[in-house]
């Protein structure tokens, strides 16, 4: 084995496909201990050198709430950026706001949720509160030059509510990008979703007036469909997708929630489609295998564990 797929092209998909990395925020934060921030700066770093473009370091939610964060202040000052990579950080408020600016943070994301119970679960409020919380915040950071992405949480399911309405999702994805958010990205916060969901949802949003060009999906694995829905997101035409390094993180507010899309899946799959992504597998690969080392269990990624037992010598034939 070479550690790559065979490569065949596919019509109706896109060229390149930009990758969001969210596992040193939305990974580590579901994490039962606290990572030291030593280790979370180089993690970021070693995702960076990979070939990663986007890479959400972390968040600014008070740490009574995601305590496995609480550094975030200090993990953006020892952080060393290399040109032309991002580094976003989750923001829930103006206070979160005021704390990334400080920092001199070019690019947030905040976490809005396409259900009521979510909302006030996650948020502590209503669904229309929490954007109201969320309009003061865009405003500012757009104002100054900060790009904005809004996440969109239980786009596919709840775990209170059950299956969501696609016209619910839709009408409060836009109130989301109406604000003056640069992306959307929607959210299988409970992984139910499935292809031709995937479909019928942004087929919707098309509807809306909302084209592929300002979306992303973000899906997690519970049920195995994560790549398959992935598939068909590229197949109507998005080109950014989340994953996470290693397939760590989930949800703390959804206990249903299990890990998010692995990077490295992700990227065997493109690799065998012929989509660029300038993410050097191998590099990953001997990243998340190290993550695993300092987390003290093996990463849940399916191609981690493939490559790394082929990188381990063969005793029966030593």
């Amino acid at each position: 084995m070479t550690g790559l797929p065979m490569e065949f092209r596919a019509e109706g998909l896109p060229d390149r496909v930009t990758i969001y990395e969210v596992g040193p925020r939305d990974g580590l934060q579901n994490e039962k201990t606290v990572v030291p921030v030593e280790t979370k700066a180089l993690l970021v770093s070693r995702l960076a050198a990979a070939g990663l473009t986007a890479v959400e370091s972390t968040s600014f939610v008070h740490p009574t709430w995601v305590p496995q964060l609480a550094d975030a202040e200090d993990l953006l000052t020892r952080l060393d950026r290399a040109p032309g990579v991002r580094y976003p950080v989750l923001v829930p408020n103006e206070r979160g706001l005021d704390r990334a600016m400080a920092h001199g943070v070019t690019e947030i994301a905040i976490f809005g949720s396409a259900t009521e119970t979510f909302a006030r679960r996650n948020l502590n409020r209503s669904l229309d509160a929490s954007i109201e919380m969320f309009t003061p915040v865009v405003t500012r950071a757009t104002e100054a030059g900060i790009r904005v992405r809004a996440y969109l949480s239980m786009c596919f399911g709840d775990p209170w509510e059950g299956p969501v309405p696609v016209e619910q999702v839709v009408r409060t994805g836009v109130r989301l990008l109406d604000l003056g958010c640069a992306e959307l990205s929607l959210g299988d916060t409970i992984g139910a979703g499935t292809p031709g969901h995937v479909t019928t949802l942004l087929t919707g949003f098309a509807a809306a007036g909302v084209g592929p060009e300002r979306l992303a999906v973000h899906f997690h694995d519970t049920y195995g469909q994560a790549l398959v829905n992935t598939l068909a997101a590229l197949r109507a035409g998005v080109t950014v997708v989340d994953a996470s390094a290693g397939g760590i993180g989930g949800c703390p507010y959804a206990r249903s929630a299990t890990g998010n899309l692995a990077t490295e899946d992700l990227v065997w799959m493109l690799n065998g489609l012929g989509i660029a992504t300038g993410v050097d597998l191998g590099a990953l690969v001997t990243t998340s295998v190290w993550l695993a080392g300092e987390l003290g269990r093996p990463s849940p990624s399916r191609v981690v564990q493939a490559l790394s037992k082929e990188q381990e010598p063969d005793h029966a034939q030593a």
